[in-house]
């Protein structure tokens, strides 16, 4: 772990936000999603890459997620129910695609809000946004919100990792403060989160 992140502390900043972008833009998109760790890689590049890095890191979150989202958000506009009905639809799972809708259609724009925090959800949102004809500036505005308060997150989590390694003599790399941070805050966060949607919609919310 700790040769990785020197490696990435070596690229050139443009190109770091460059990946983390395409990174993020991957983790938008439903199924693809689930296989990328994006809180991994936005955690990387900030105790990876230079302490003053932490804006530029947000601006490349934000970019890609808003990318990735957009695009879902127009092909459920566009391809909505034909989508659900197909090969794709089924490897989603109706129930979840079911348990997205009633989140929107209680809760608006606010969930499209803490999207970013869902796992799975994160992706399909958008998908079930465009479907149900949300108004795009509302969606896209909800989104841009969500994805600086989930990107300002990490960034802060990396960046007191990085802080506290150099005070603390003998501490663990700054990736194993990091995740041990992360975990404390994110997973009571996650937890309150899901339960509250499990109220709303009567439905499993999967991770």
């Amino acid at each position: 772990m700790t040769d990785l992140l020197a490696r990435i502390g070596d690229l050139p900043t443009s190109l770091l936000m460059g990946m983390l972008g395409l990174v993020m833009l991957a983790d938008a998109v439903p199924l693809l999603g689930v296989l990328v760790p994006g809180d991994a890689a936005v955690l990387a590049a900030v105790v990876g890459g230079r302490p003053a890095s932490g804006p530029a890191t947000v601006a490349a979150v934000v970019a890609g997620c808003l990318a990735g989202w957009s695009l879902s958000f127009l092909a459920g506009r566009r391809w909505g129910e034909r989508l659900r009905r197909s090969r794709v639809g089924g490897w989603i799972g109706e129930s979840r695609w079911a348990a997205a809708e009633a989140i929107l259609s209680r809760g608006g724009g606010r969930m499209v809000l803490v999207a970013p925090f869902l796992p799975v959800f994160n992706a399909l949102l958008p998908l079930a946004a465009g479907g149900l004809r949300m108004s795009y500036r509302r969606f896209v505005s909800c989104a841009a919100l969500g994805a600086v308060l989930w990107a300002g997150l990490y960034v802060v989590l990396g960046t007191t990792a990085r802080a506290l390694t150099g005070l603390l003599p003998g501490a663990p790399s700054p990736a194993v403060l990091t995740m041990a941070v992360g975990l404390l805050l994110a997973g009571p966060v996650l937890i309150g989160t899901r339960r509250r949607l499990r109220a709303m919609t009567g439905a499993d919310v999967a991770s």
